[in-house]
């Protein structure tokens, strides 16, 4: 069974950072892609950050790119989401995704077989 448990998400003031934290259980990372979200009320779930776990290869969206750094422990089971020079337009839940093939676009929702239930992200101006 697949687990997936996101942490490290609070109320922070703008320019804060917080890191974020994606446990897995239960699931074999090689060769899929590992992936941040988000999601506003009233708006679409956002791909924000994104990890092949075999090789380490990034990407993120244009809005977090140069404050957000996604990264992976050598085993792939746990992917991180450092988040620095927060800002308000940034609040929102963020959920892990797991399962993500490589052939699929690694910022899009449906690239990803699994879930966590997240993470609320806060941040006041």
């Amino acid at each position: 069974q697949v687990q997936l448990v996101e942490s490290g998400g609070g109320s922070v003031e703008a320019g804060g950072s917080l890191r974020l934290a994606c446990e897995a259980s239960g699931y074999t990372y090689s060769r899929n892609a590992r992936g941040w979200f988000r999601q506003a009320p009233g708006k679409a779930r956002e791909g924000v950050a994104a990890i092949y776990v075999g090789g380490g290869r990034t990407f993120y969206s244009q809005s977090v790119k140069g404050r957000f750094t996604i990264s992976r422990e050598n085993n792939g089971n746990i992917v991180y989401l450092q988040m620095d020079n927060l800002q308000p337009k940034d609040t929102a839940m963020y959920y892990c995704g797991a399962g993500g093939s490589i052939s699929g676009a690694p910022l899009g929702s449906d690239t990803y077989d699994y879930w966590g239930q997240g993470t609320q992200v806060t941040v006041s101006a």
